[in-house]
């Protein structure tokens, strides 16, 4: 192949060679600022990368910074407001004991500064810095049902008279306090259950709250029952302090017998810790106004144990027998316990009913739990009336077992 020049003449070999050194030099120029331009490339990736970091670093320090100052800063002294004065001064009672008129910090709202409020002291100068949220007893806080109960008055056979005075009670001044204000009458401010164990007391209450949706605060009396001067009296206090707060709202108070004891004038120590209990639940249940949004209900199967002053009108002056279950009622909660259970179609609740006379509905839920436990253990899919039978002789046998159980129970 022969290669000409520009202006058509041919090129000799030395042409050629100097157009190939050309071509060689501004390939390594170009091979040359391509790794440059690949060098400042990469360079520029990592400068990136190492500012991200220096940012991601800097901010780490500031965050830990802020923690450190936050450790260093000096604690805090618990008071109480006694009495508030003026020009931003107010007298505390701290927890150190005596009292101190002290400054009150001025980006505080003097609407928070009342007699009684807990507030936060600056450790030297003992000027109020913080407005804390009252004190609440751990076992009062833990007596809230969080969840809405899911029991409704279907889930309880029988007791169909109780129910409706519980709702006459209970429901209808919650639901609608307007109807008892035109008629001019005050409901109960409290509602006694009084019956054997497992009868449904507690079951009627959550009933009560669900249909209601209110706050249901449920206590057993002897967590009022406490091993210093006072707690108790406390306790009770923060309890309807609670239910006033988060109402509409039920209290629940079960065993309250352990509680409501009558006064002896020879008393322990002990005894006479229990009345001051007592005296100030008396005190709360006259406090409140009864077409409110706060009701009582106490449960107790030695109601000959309780004061007289808790029975008055006035406090607890509705008491609802809630008796043993008869034939009819123990056939329906027969049928409430069974129905989400595989039952053979010939399975006779009026037969099981007629043979389980003086049983509590606690006694009839056990006896379906074991004819269900006596199936699987047999191996088979259903239900059928000998396994109920079963189970009714086993639980419901006088055992020396049941009979110990018994003996303590009702002792």
């Amino acid at each position: 192949m022969i290669f000409h020049k520009i202006n058509g003449d041919p090129l000799d070999d030395d042409d050629l060679q100097g157009s190939s050194r050309g071509l060689t030099r501004r390939i390594e120029e170009l091979q040359r600022k391509h790794d440059e331009l690949l060098a400042e490339t990469q360079f520029g990736g990592e400068r990136d990368y190492i500012l991200e970091e220096l940012n991601r670093l800097k901010r780490e320090t500031r965050e830990i910074k802020k923690e450190l100052a936050r450790l260093k800063k000096p604690p805090l002294i618990v008071g109480n407001i006694k009495e508030t004065l003026t020009h931003g001064e107010a007298i505390i009672e701290s927890s150190t004991g005596p009292d101190f008129i002290v400054t009150v910090a001025d980006y505080l709202s003097s609407k928070d500064i009342c007699p009684g409020t807990r507030v936060a002291l600056n450790k030297q100068t003992l000027s109020i810095v913080k407005v804390l949220p009252p004190s609440v007893d751990p076992n009062i806080m833990g007596a809230e049902i969080l969840e809405k109960p899911i029991v409704t008055y279907n889930d309880i056979g029988g007791l169909e008279d109780q129910i409706r005075e519980v709702k006459e009670t209970v429901e209808e001044p919650l639901l609608n306090p307007d109807r008892y204000k035109k008629m001019g009458i005050e409901p109960p401010k409290g509602v006694l259950l009084v019956g054997p164990p497992g009868t449904g007391k507690t079951l009627i209450a959550k009933a009560a709250a669900n249909r209601t949706h209110a706050t249901f605060i449920k206590l057993v009396g002897s967590e009022l029952v406490q091993k210093y001067i006072g707690e108790g009296a406390r306790m009770v206090r923060e309890l309807f302090k609670m239910a006033k707060e988060k109402s509409p709202s039920i209290i629940f108070i079960d065993e309250l017998d352990s509680v409501a004891t009558k006064r002896m004038e020879q008393a322990t120590s002990g005894d006479r810790e229990v009345q001051r209990t007592m005296m100030q639940l008396l005190s709360e249940l006259d406090g409140f106004e009864p077409v409110g949004d706060v009701k009582v209900m106490g449960a107790t199967n030695r109601p000959e144990l309780l004061d007289k002053a808790l029975l008055r009108p006035g406090r607890f002056d509705r008491i609802i027998s809630v008796p043993l279950p008869d034939r009819g009622a123990r056939k329906k909660i027969f049928g409430i316990h069974t129905r989400g259970m595989p039952i053979d179609e010939d399975v006779d609740f009026d037969s099981l009913a007629k043979k389980t006379e003086d049983a509590s509905g606690a006694d009839i839920k056990a006896i379906c739990t074991e004819a269900g436990m006596l199936t699987l253990r047999e191996g088979n899919d259903m239900i059928y009336q000998d396994d109920f039978l079963s189970a009714i002789e086993k639980v419901m046998s006088e055992s020396p077992e049941r009979e110990i159980k018994k003996q303590v129970m009702f002792a």
